[in-house]
């Protein structure tokens, strides 16, 4: 029987037909970036203070300015960054009683009487400093007490992607990679409209959440898509560079929102390009190994032959016997997961890193919009940085191995972020500089947690192992936004103290977790609990043999294991073992 694996070897495992999909795939990840991070430019919550009707109208009389309006309305008030304005109380002044002049300051209004003046809450909303920039913020009166409807927005977009992933997911192995991608890009074309026309937060809340369902679940069907048409030893290396684009996407970001003023339209731009990805109907093939799986040979062999023409291959094999790959089925569970010790261990680790992973990258994202300064330019440097990471994570892991740039990437970030927390202000340079350390070491954390996940698990729960330790991603997503802007509102810097803690656990425990460079994928369960015990007896037999016969008489003249100018006794015929260990042992 021929599976699609060796009709691979003939049609090209990464020819020009597989390059073009994955280029026109890896395009979806550039959108996602703005549905991710996009509350940076469209949830900016400007400088902003009580507004007065009443003295808004002695304003216009006067011809102030904002500023002028905002000493008189906004009482200074002691915060973690030293003596402002307050944001939510105004003087409790009827200024139609008052003999208000156009005088700076007021000639009736003493310091003392200021002083003793008493204080209430904004009762005609609020003045925004936004300088032509509007968000949901300014247009929601989002501040003060309900401030936190900022941080649900970005938390909902999360529980969309956590329950969009499973329904998708599932019609991807139920209905097809290729339908369920098209199908998600056009729901997430309907859904971005209804969020850029929503007439009130709720309306706002709702299609949120209905947008991330279609978003992640689409984008995992496309990564998954690629994989399954390229060769087994291109799989690692298309995986890294599809999810890279969503870097470009971070760069592309900033520029759109600078010439793009207002929310809505900003977010008609986000959304417009999924409106293009439909037109992949004629351009992407189904998964032939999808197909296959689905008994559907017919249509896996004409697409098969399509790739292998595009490829300029000839095809030998006998492509009327093609078969997917076999594999052993068998009834898993989620509690295989936490059943025995060290797959127990595994998966809490894993789901740490996820978790971490997702509540300081897009965390640190996020605090930029929060600092005070040029939004566009600190988000684009930031960005930047992330372009490094995916190139060490392919340099590094076939040298180094896969535990050691993990968890490092992991303490470096954690490090960052707590050494950030400390610098002051200024000295802006060298906080900036940092900060992006900080950066490049959880983008690179975040990327490889993908692969080290699918690594550690047996083949016949390795999928529902992925799927279940990656909900914490979401989960983390969900956590974050109320994790920064909560913990600011008491000290701008503690964000920072908390994922740098986090990063820093995070590290410290993929240490815990086995080097799977150069190992075989374990099969089964037995495989991670016990993986040196096959191996163990078969050294033991070898040594012994080696002994015995190194010994004898009757081949003094071989010398076993070691290169010369004699003759060498070839042990890799009599004992041709290959545990997934075997190489940890060492017989000189």
């Amino acid at each position: 029987m021929t599976t699609f694996d060796d009709i691979l070897e003939e049609a090209g495992k990464f020819g020009r037909s597989q390059k073009r999909v994955f280029g026109l795939l890896c395009l979806v990840s550039i959108p996602w970036a703005g549905i991710y991070v996009g509350i940076v430019f469209q949830g900016f919550t400007p400088e902003h203070w009580c507004r007065d009707a009443r003295l808004e109208k002695l304003r216009e009389r006067c011809g102030w300015g904002l500023q002028d309006t905002k000493t008189y309305s906004a009482p200074l008030v002691n915060t973690s960054g030293g003596l402002m304005h307050s944001k939510c109380e105004t003087y409790n002044v009827d200024w139609n009683q008052t003999a208000l002049v156009c005088q700076h300051p007021p000639a009736n209004m003493t310091a003392a009487s200021w002083k003793n003046t008493a204080l209430t809450s904004c009762r005609d909303g609020w003045e925004f400093d936004y300088e032509g920039r509007s968000s949901f913020v300014t247009e929601f009166n989002l501040v003060c007490e309900d401030a936190w409807m900022v941080d649900l927005f970005q938390s909902a977009v999360n529980v969309g992607f956590l329950v969009g992933s499973i329904i998708i997911g599932y019609m991807a192995d139920r209905f097809g990679r290729k339908i369920s991608f098209l199908m998600s890009n056009l729901f997430n074309a309907i859904t971005g409209i209804l969020v850029a026309v929503s007439p009130n937060y709720i309306a706002l809340l709702v299609f949120r959440t209905l947008y991330g369902l279609g978003v992640k679940g689409g984008w995992v069907a496309g990564y998954v898509l690629i994989t399954e048409l390229v060769g087994v030893e291109y799989r690692r290396t298309v995986g890294i560079l599809y999810q890279m684009f969503f870097s470009i996407g971070i760069l592309i970001l900033p520029l759109v929102a600078y010439l793009i003023s207002d929310w809505r339209w900003l977010q008609v731009a986000i959304t417009a390009p999924y409106f293009g990805f439909l037109v992949y109907y004629w351009f992407i093939p189904e998964s032939p190994r999808w197909l296959l799986s689905q008994k559907e040979n017919g249509k896996a062999v004409t697409i098969t032959k399509a790739i292998a023409k595009e490829n300029k291959k000839t095809l030998s094999k006998n492509l009327e016997t093609l078969t997917g790959d076999s594999e052993e089925i068998s009834k898993v569970s989620v509690l295989d997961l936490v059943r025995t010790p060290k797959m127990r261990k595994y998966t809490l680790i894993l789901m740490f890193n996820w978790f971490t992973s997702a509540v300081v990258y897009p965390g640190l994202i996020m605090r930029l919009g929060i600092l005070g300064g040029n939004i566009y330019i600190d988000f684009l440097i930031s960005g930047m940085v992330e372009f490094p990471a995916a190139l060490l994570i392919l340099f590094t892991i076939e040298r180094i191995g896969r535990r050691v740039p993990f968890a490092m990437a992991n303490i470096v970030s954690g490090a960052a972020c707590l050494i950030t927390a400390f610098i002051p202000e200024s000295v802006f340079w060298l906080k900036t500089a940092v900060a992006c350390m900080g950066r490049l070491g959880i983008t690179m954390a975040f990327e490889m947690v993908v692969f080290v996940n699918t690594e550690l698990y047996p083949t016949f729960i390795r999928n529902l192992g992925v799927s279940v330790c990656s909900t914490f991603c979401d989960i983390g997503g969900i956590v974050a936004p109320f994790l920064l802007y909560r913990l600011a509102v008491i000290w701008i810097e503690l964000p920072l103290i908390i994922f740098g803690v986090l990063a820093f656990v995070a590290g410290g425990l993929v240490f815990m977790l086995p080097e799977t460079r150069g190992v075989p994928l374990p099969e089964t369960i037995d495989d991670i609990e016990h993986p040196y015990k096959y191996d163990l007896f078969v050294c033991l037999n070898i040594y012994l043999f080696t002994y015995l016969f190194y010994h004898s008489s009757t081949v003094s003249h071989w010398e076993v294991g070691r290169e010369s100018d004699k003759n060498v006794f070839p042990m890799q015929i009599l004992f041709p073992f290959k545990g997934p260990y075997f190489k940890h042992f060492v017989f000189l």
